[in-house]
C-alpha cells in the first residue's frame, strides 16, 4: 500500500503566490470594469479563525491519541483527518495569499477610511488563513504514525516497540 505524502512546500508557496497575485490584481481590475471593490466584513476572518481552532483541536487530539497514548484509530478516521488536513492546508494557503494581496492593494491608501478598513480586514483574514494552514499542516503531521517516521529515515523496522508483530508464529 502506498503511503500518503505530505503536502509539498512548493505547492504551498505556489498557492500563496498565486493567491497573492490574484488578490493584488482584483481591486484594480474591478475598478477598470467600472465597478467598486467590495468592502470586507469581519465574518471571513472570524470563520477562518474558527476553522483554525477546530483543525487545531483535531491536531492536538490526534497527536495525543497516536503519539502520547500510543492508541490506534480506525482507518476511516485517519483518512478523514488526513483529508481534512490536506484540504485545509491547500485552501488556507490560497485564501491567505488572496486576502494578503487584497490588503496590499490598499497599502498606499491607508489615509482614507475605506482604504484603511480594506487593508486591516484583508490583513486579518490573511493572518487567520495562515493560522488555518499551519494548524492543517500540524494535523497532517499528527496523522503520521511512528512507523512512517522510521521508514522514511531508512531504518526500516516492522513496527513500534509496543506493537505486536502481525505475522503469525
Amino acid at each position: 500500500m502506498r503511503m500518503s505524502r505530505p503536502v509539498p512546500a512548493v505547492l504551498i508557496v505556489a498557492l500563496l503566490g498565486l493567491g497573492l497575485v490574484g488578490g493584488r490584481l482584483t481591486p484594480p481590475l474591478i475598478v477598470r470594469l467600472d465597478g467598486t471593490p467590495p468592502r470586507l466584513g469581519w465574518i471571513a476572518p472570524l470563520l477562518l479563525l474558527a476553522g483554525a481552532v477546530v483543525v487545531g483541536m483535531f491536531a492536538w487530539s490526534t497527536w495525543q491519541t497516536l503519539h502520547k497514548k500510543h492508541e490506534r484509530m480506525t482507518a476511516d478516521h485517519g483518512i478523514k483527518m488526513l483529508s481534512l488536513a490536506k484540504s485545509c492546508a491547500i485552501v488556507g494557503a490560497l485564501v491567505a495569499g488572496f486576502y494578503g494581496g487584497y490588503a496590499l492593494a490598499y497599502l498606499d491608501s491607508l489615509d482614507s477610511v475605506l482604504g484603511k478598513e480594506r487593508f486591516v480586514r484583508g490583513l486579518a483574514a490573511a493572518v487567520a488563513s495562515l493560522l488555518l494552514m499551519v494548524t492543517a499542516l500540524l494535523l497532517e503531521r499528527a496523522c503520521r504514525l511512528p512507523d512512517d517516521d522510521e521508514d522514511e529515515d531508512g531504518k526500516g523496522g516492522k513496527g513500534g516497540k509496543d506493537r505486536p508483530d502481525p505475522t503469525p508464529a
